[in-house]
């Protein structure tokens, strides 16, 4: 009698919170580091969309989607596929 009346209770489970993601803090504005970098870089890119920017460059979505506008523009990369929510771009090969 003793015996069970001193133990038999075990403390409550206590539940993890999840993990947390750290914010990563991306460029607003291109500044002219990065102007350079994605004048040189996207170049040898097979496959530019806003994501490899955004993750590549560390800038904002709304500025990648401009920069590869711009690009565009320029003739520096070529529209695969224009749907409005994932625009796919490859680099252009000049043809000789």
């Amino acid at each position: 009698m003793a015996a069970g009346a001193s133990g038999g209770k075990k403390p409550k489970k206590k539940w993890s919170k999840g993990k947390v993601k750290d914010k990563s803090v991306h460029a607003v504005i291109l500044d002219k580091a990065t102007t350079e970098r994605l004048n040189k870089e996207v170049q040898s890119y097979r496959l530019v969309t806003v994501a490899t920017l955004v993750d590549r460059l560390k800038i904002n979505g709304s500025l990648a989607r401009r920069a590869l506008r711009d690009l565009e523009e320029k003739g520096v990369i070529k529209k695969v596929v224009g749907h409005s929510k994932c625009l796919i771009y490859t680099r252009s090969v000049a043809t000789e």
